[in-house]
């Protein structure tokens, strides 16, 4: 699964979006140079052929953070 995530974080994020803060501590884990916002209401499954590389990857806290609202956003239990 690939969330969408970009560099222009919403004044009022949704309970969708985890916005990491270029000063957030994991920021060096994730690749991203700029405060970012991952869109947790835009995803979609890839066959794994299909990625060419990544950028980086998201620390316990913020894997964390995004399983937490993963179900709540999609009523998880």
């Amino acid at each position: 699964m690939v969330a969408f995530i970009s560099s222009r974080v919403p004044d009022k994020p949704s309970l969708a979006d985890v916005v990491v803060d270029k000063s957030h501590p994991e920021i060096a884990l994730t690749g991203l140079k700029l405060s970012s916002v991952i869109r947790l209401d835009k995803v979609a499954t890839v066959l794994k052929d299909f990625v060419v590389g990544e950028i980086g990857e998201l620390g316990d806290a913020l894997k964390r953070e995004v399983n937490l609202r993963l179900r709540k956003v999609y009523k998880l239990s």
